[in-house]
């Protein structure tokens, strides 16, 4: 696990009935391509988040493939409609096996 991962969401707390929302993620991570040297001239292992879901209610909204170019902290913003009250639930997936996950509800009025 990748030392102060910590991912945040901004989600709109309400919306209308159909309504599409921005959803705005971003991830504290160091995304290492595994291409740069230390100091000594040794390869510095790839360390990145390489995939980032989104799901609403258990319904898939999103699936990213990271790829070792995308800069630290990743940041992802997209949008969503919403048809009915419920919880996203956002994932990124480590290379080193970790995977972090957030959750935030919104409701429709």
């Amino acid at each position: 696990m990748a030392d102060n991962v910590k991912p945040r969401v901004k989600v709109p707390s309400k919306a209308k009935a159909g309504e599409v929302v921005a959803l705005k993620t971003l991830i504290s991570h160091p995304m290492e391509s595994g291409q740069r040297k230390d100091k000594d001239g040794n390869l510095i292992p790839r360390s990145i988040i390489n995939r980032f879901t989104c799901e609403f209610n258990g319904v898939l909204v999103i699936d990213v493939t990271l790829e070792p170019s995308i800069s630290t902290n990743p940041y992802i913003e997209f949008d969503a409609k919403v048809d009915a009250s419920g919880e996203f639930k956002f994932t990124w997936y480590d290379d080193d096996g970790s995977v972090y996950e957030d959750k935030k509800s919104i409701e429709v009025a």
